[in-house]
């Protein structure tokens, strides 16, 4: 076996990371896209990931020359609001030859030190449920189920559920302890 390198994700892996992320939206209820991307569809996503900052792209590389893309893990927005900056969506996909290798551990090691010196409070992942192989993979890098979605999705004909993980980034401040206090603003807000 290979070893394999760690790297930010570029320009010239935009095929790769397409085909990848497309057997997902193919054969798997994993990602809630339903129809498969061209990579210039791919192409703004790629752009939002610099390799800097908060928003982040890295791949998992075959080290040999030209070695194939085994995985990739992103942090991204979690919702567009301002006040939401210092929180971040992250995914990790492995190819699907490439599960049981410890990709998806390589990968989050990767990209939680890397976010080590952002301004980043909380970071989020959604996981269609079931997903056992994931929930491990998240529990193991400090996150814990917070809620679930149920049948939040439709895909291949039924229903899923997206349960949520969170896990605390940088340095934590106490939480409100009032339960009174988190009523007083109105959902439709948020």
């Amino acid at each position: 076996m290979p070893d394999v390198q760690v790297r930010p994700g570029e320009e010239d892996d935009l095929q790769a990371l397409t085909d990848l992320y497309n057997h997902y939206v193919r054969q798997t209820p994993i990602t809630f896209d339903t129809v498969p991307f061209t990579p210039e569809q791919r192409r703004p996503w790629l752009d939002s990931h610099p390799k800097d900052g908060p928003h982040r792209l890295l791949v998992a590389q075959e080290e040999c020359p030209k070695g194939r893309i085994l995985g990739y893990a992103t942090s991204s927005p979690f919702r567009p609001k301002a006040a939401y900056d210092t929180s971040v969506e992250v995914s990790v996909y492995c190819a699907p030859d490439a599960g049981r290798r410890g990709i998806g551990t390589r990968l989050y090691t990767a990209l939680f030190k890397a976010l080590e010196g952002e301004d980043l409070h909380r970071a989020y992942a959604g996981l269609t449920a079931p997903n056992e192989a994931s929930a491990r993979l998240h529990a193991r890098f400090g996150f814990r189920l917070v809620g679930t979605y149920r049948e939040v999705g439709r895909k291949f004909g039924r229903y899923w559920d997206v349960d949520w993980y969170e896990k605390p980034l940088g340095v934590t401040e106490p939480r409100p302890t009032s339960v009174k206090s988190r009523q007083t603003i109105s959902p439709s807000r948020r």
